[in-house]
């Protein structure tokens, strides 16, 4: 028996893009439940973004840079708006950077070459501190609440950067005119025979007072902001971040992290999990 066994753990992400993570915490014998915090929506003003397509195509930039799986999916979108795959908008003299495993993982799944990319620190941070060349033309597309810190420190190392807003972040669900539809390949978003139950924010709710719930992933800075404004107290519910800027953003709310996985990817979230409960029960 390990320490997961029997844990009810709730994943604050889209039945889909918890997948991964709900068979794992499965396989370790934990109960994966989903709660869907937040939903992505294609931008209502497309121009802008099709102009740097339309850039990115032609030659205009030296790198792409991606900085969010949902990045890749409004790309994927995008493509085949035009009839093309992803490969097609991504000419052989732009490089790619990420900035992690799981990203990269994304990336190389449609068909791209990733040339750079953190292996310590997977994050925004990460890939400046790995970010050695000047003077390039980078195309960043992102979230409309992406920090700038990715796009200030470019610009600062002298890459000259189009930065375009990609997508909306937004309460789930996202509106079905605008919800982005492109699926990941099957490769990376698995499936799983048996779907982890949905719950809603009443039902959560419900389970946090009952005790019924022993962890609680926030997969994002953006869940982080709609846990502290929706389900406030957690009691006993550790909170596990999936990552520093998440934990960050969670700390800055006044939320009590209970442990930030070092990589964020499923491997990483459950590592933070285990070790958790590996040290509740030492102190017991």
């Amino acid at each position: 028996m390990n320490g997961l066994t029997g844990r009810r753990v709730l994943i604050t992400r889209s039945a889909d893009r918890a997948r991964p993570l709900a068979s794992l915490l499965r396989n370790r014998g934990a109960t994966p439940l989903v709660l869907p915090l937040i939903d992505f929506e294609m931008t209502p003003d497309q121009a802008p973004l099709d102009a740097a397509l339309n850039g990115l195509r032609a030659g205009d930039f030296n790198w792409l840079v991606i900085s969010s799986i949902t990045t890749v999916r409004v790309l994927l979108e995008k493509a085949a708006q035009r009839g093309v795959v992803l490969t097609d908008l991504v000419p052989p003299g732009t490089k790619v950077a990420t900035i992690g495993s799981s990203s990269r993982q994304v990336l190389e799944s449609v068909g791209l070459t990733v040339a750079l990319a953190p292996a310590d620190v997977q994050s925004a941070e990460g890939l400046l501190a790995v970010w050695d060349t000047s003077a390039e033309r980078v195309f960043l597309p992102q979230a409309d609440i992406a920090a700038p810190g990715l796009r200030e420190g470019l610009t600062a190392k002298g890459a000259k950067v189009t930065s375009v807003v990609a997508y909306r972040t937004v309460d789930y669900p996202a509106r079905a005119e605008l919800r982005l539809t492109a699926d990941l390949p099957s490769g990376v978003v698995m499936s799983d025979a048996d779907a982890s139950p949905i719950l809603s924010v009443e039902e959560t709710r419900a389970a946090l007072d009952s005790e019924n719930l022993d962890a609680m992933v926030a997969a994002s800075p953006s869940a982080a902001r709609r846990i502290a404004a929706t389900l406030l107290p957690l009691g006993s519910c550790r909170l596990i971040a999936i990552g520093r800027p998440t934990a960050a953003e969670a700390t800055r709310l006044g939320l009590t992290v209970a442990a930030t996985a070092k990589e964020p990817t499923p491997d990483g979230i459950v590592a933070a999990l285990e070790s958790v409960f590996a040290n509740e029960g030492n102190t017991q």
